[in-house]
């Protein structure tokens, strides 16, 4: 989410307002805008560069992304930032990326707070290394009174282990007496949901070229509109985002009719 230095505060030029201008004119917007942020390591790679290099490079287009959303008037962005099969790489490449999500949630989150930007995470954060969890609370608490883009950080998280949770809180009401098991439907399910209180995406982005979910919000993403592009994360910036909310608002959808 930020390089080594502080985050600059951008200076939008005018040729950037107008195609966003336009692009809000075209069609409907998404509400809810989800990314699959794949291809760091691949980029370090093909420039004979470490891997943690990728990801490094990886925290600029976030920073570009967010601002954008944030101008775009998009209610919701969620990022998939760290799965739980993370865990299974290089003790050295996570050690780096829980080192880099801790600097950035430091050293962004004034920028975010600044810009209306609430921030909040899902997966199973009890995991989390300390340092991690205390600046993530503390970026949460700060931003959480504002009203503007809603950033929604995927962390530790795998869609399986999240119907896993809620089934598992479901069942807890059911024992408690809470609930009666027979009138457990959709809205309850949603409710138990790390996403609860979220629309569910109207549009996921993924990059790299690759072509599957990857444990990605597996219910919540049932109708939403998904768009592939070969470009990697690193090099991902806005108008790559304009490209695919201009193809969103080309599609008909028909939510299974």
């Amino acid at each position: 989410m930020t390089t080594t230095s502080e985050p600059v505060p951008e200076q939008q030029s005018v040729e950037d307002r107008d195609l966003q201008q336009r692009l809000r004119y075209q069609g409907a917007m998404p509400r809810h805008i989800a990314i699959i942020m794949d291809g760091d390591r691949r980029w370090a790679k093909e420039r004979g560069l470490k891997i943690t290099e990728g990801h490094r490079h990886g925290r600029e287009s976030v920073r570009d992304i967010v601002r954008a959303c944030g101008q775009l008037e998009i209610e919701a962005l969620t990022l998939y930032t760290f799965s739980s099969e993370n865990w299974t790489r290089p003790r050295h490449e996570v050690a780096a990326l829980m080192h880099w999500l801790e600097e950035s949630l430091q050293n962004e989150t004034p920028e975010l707070h600044t810009n209306n930007v609430r921030l909040s995470a899902i997966g199973r954060l009890e995991a989390l290394p300390d340092k991690v969890r205390s600046a993530l609370d503390n970026a949460l608490v700060e931003t959480a009174s504002n009203t503007g883009l809603h950033l929604n950080l995927a962390l530790n998280y795998g869609g399986r282990d999240e119907l896993v949770d809620a089934c598992r809180a479901l069942a807890r009401q059911v024992r408690d007496g809470e609930l009666d098991a027979d009138s457990i439907d959709e809205a309850a399910i949603d409710g138990a949901l790390y996403t609860a209180g979220l629309p569910d995406p109207d549009l996921l982005i993924r990059c790299s070229g690759e072509m599957r979910l990857s444990n990605f919000l597996p219910w919540q993403m049932v109708y939403t509109e998904i768009y592939f592009t070969p470009v990697f994360w690193p090099e991902f910036r806005r108008h790559h985002l304009y490209e695919a909310v201009r193809d969103f608002q080309q599609r008909q959808r028909r939510f299974g009719a």
